[in-house]
């Protein structure tokens, strides 16, 4: 995994982010955006192995390096396209690829969706759309997450008394992964505090959402995309059982081995993924 990485921060009009630039200044540019409490760390391993891509891989905010948003702001998928937008203009970069992984997949499609015209290539790992919601439920929906959001100043984060236990409780999280994932991931998702150590992120992360989309919504983006798009579906990952939408989505579906993380697990993971990415952005 040695490679020519630069660290950056971003100072947009409303938040400072950080990220990793990979590869050579007059590469495709694409930004690569993580999964749900992930980092720029998620694209350690396959970032270095995609040919001819400038590619800046965001912590995005909330996540790693990156500020948390103000009181009273929200952690909306509408909000992190707009944060992707703001980074394209201050790159200079009037259209650009996405490289999404989870929820960066899923950030990747509503804003390739909503504006067509900015997106060149859409590479996708393990997401899609959003989890959805039904209109029948959307008041009680509403009232739980307001519930929570009074309560969040009282929640607090676990402290660690030492790194490696900080690691391998992200091994057993939601969605497990590998050691090597994990020291990875946590390298920038860790900071110490008295006692140890404890997590970066913004508490308001694992808030309930206060709204869905409903399935035709969330659709309306995936049937809007008009790029050339590549979804990378993980055999043991959160996307294959979801038989009826991979059947009829309109994208090029390559199934690969291994986990939801597939591409962080382990080098044999990072080269399957990286292999059926730079075919896709080799193509004139």
């Amino acid at each position: 995994m040695t490679c020519c990485v630069e660290e950056i921060r971003l100072s947009l009009p409303h938040i400072e982010l950080a990220a990793h630039l990979f590869g050579p200044q007059d590469g495709q540019p694409v930004i690569a955006l993580h999964g749900w409490l992930d980092n720029a760390n998620s694209f350690a391993r396959l970032a270095p192995k995609l040919d001819g891509l400038r590619i800046l891989a965001l912590d995005m905010a909330g996540h790693g390096h990156s500020d948390h948003r103000p009181p009273g702001a929200s952690y909306a998928l509408a909000d992190y396209a707009h944060d992707v937008l703001q980074v394209a203009q201050q790159m200079g970069w009037q259209t650009f690829s996405l490289l999404g992984h989870s929820l960066g997949a899923i950030v990747s499609v509503i804003l390739a969706g909503a504006l067509p015209d900015r997106i060149s290539r859409l590479a996708l790992i393990d997401g899609l759309i959003p989890p959805l919601g039904e209109a029948e439920g959307a008041a009680q929906r509403m009232g739980a997450a307001l519930h929570a959001q009074l309560a969040v100043s009282s929640k607090r984060k676990p402290v660690y008394a030492d790194m490696d236990r900080a690691v391998q409780a992200r091994m057993k999280g939601l969605v497990a992964v590998s050691r090597d994932a994990a020291e990875l991931l946590a390298q920038r998702a860790l900071m110490p505090v008295p006692g140890g150590y404890t997590w970066r992120s913004d508490s308001r992360l694992t808030l309930p959402s206060p709204s869905r989309l409903t399935q035709a919504q969330a659709l309306s983006f995936v049937d809007a995309v008009r790029c050339p798009a590549q979804l990378v579906v993980a055999e043991e990952g959160m996307l294959v059982q979801n038989k009826a939408l991979l059947d009829n989505v309109p994208f090029a579906v390559t199934v690969l081995g291994g986990g939801h993380h597939l591409h962080l697990n382990d080098e044999a993971g990072a080269n399957a993924v990286a292999d059926c990415f730079n075919r896709f952005f080799a193509v004139s």
